[in-house]
């Protein structure tokens, strides 16, 4: 079975370069190239590829904010590529599968292959993710929840004991997220991901913190890793295993595990969502 990868480099040579020493490897199959970091978000979650290999140094979105915005569970194994030797040690930081200087050296591409192979064997995914977040944390900002605003304000920063403003403490500065832009939630390692009209926050914090914080008629736990408002949730899909897979407005798609399953589908009652997905 082939490796499906994915190229992400805003230079179309570097682009080529990669492709055409993928191709003399028959275990690896490129579905698809992105020359910017706003599709490679769109097509690694539409593709759900084994391997990216992803430039650093791009406009709009780096390859560090590109992970950033993608939902955990879809984040594949990465190779960072880039012409800066001084993000290295960020990458090995980050469990990367590897790291690739431009121009590509052949034989060190061919040992970062045997790399990709031997982590797609031993299923080391998760922990790499985690860590990778851990470090797009350390570059992109991570913030803490002010959850002492938001009892400070009283009546005004509360509307039925929950908060329409989501206080992200970033450094010096906060984030004021509107908690009905809000779509989904994700926990990586010891960070937490909140999705918000197409921006992610990355801060510290439990899960638990969260679910209390928000108001459980509209956001809802539907797996041990993820929250998700279900204003967003535009479909239900279900697996043979017994989850459910949840398709936002936006086109993510969210596991259900069978965990939360119950509590989700008594939450939503007859709703048009519960009634499409028992059709």
């Amino acid at each position: 079975m082939k490796i499906k990868t994915v190229i992400v480099d805003d230079e179309a040579l570097s682009r080529r370069g990669i492709e055409r020493l993928l191709r003399q490897t028959p275990d690896f199959e490129v579905i698809a190239e992105c020359g910017n970091g706003r599709d490679a978000v769109g097509v690694i979650q539409h593709e759900h590829p084994e391997v990216v290999f992803l430039d650093i140094q791009m406009p709009v979105l780096s390859g560090f904010e590109v992970l950033a915005r993608l939902p955990q569970d879809s984040v594949p194994l990465v190779v960072f590529v880039t012409a800066f030797d001084q993000y290295a040690l960020r990458a090995f930081e980050a469990r990367a599968v590897d790291y690739l200087l431009k121009p590509v050296d052949e034989r060190r591409f061919e040992m970062t292959l045997d790399r990709v192979r031997q982590n797609l064997q031993a299923r080391h995914a998760v922990d790499q993710r985690d860590k990778l977040m851990e470090v797009v944390a350390e570059i992109t900002g991570a913030g803490e929840i002010e959850l002492e605003t938001i009892l400070e304000h009283g009546s005004t920063a509360i509307e039925a004991s929950h908060p329409q403003i989501l206080p992200i403490r970033q450094g010096r500065h906060t984030a004021r997220v509107p908690v009905t832009s809000i779509q989904w939630i994700d926990a990586a390692g010891d960070y937490m991901c909140v999705h918000a009209e197409g921006d992610t926050h990355i801060l510290r914090g439990t899960m638990k913190e969260l679910e209390e914080v928000l108001d459980p008629r509209i956001f809802q736990r539907v797996h041990r890793s993820t929250i998700v408002n279900l204003r967003y949730v535009k479909s239900l899909r279900a697996h043979m295993n017994g989850e459910y897979f949840l398709t936002l407005d936006g086109g993510q798609e969210l596991k259900l595990s069978r965990t939360y399953r119950d509590k989700i589908e008594i939450f939503l009652g007859n709703s048009p969502l519960q009634r499409s997905a028992a059709e």
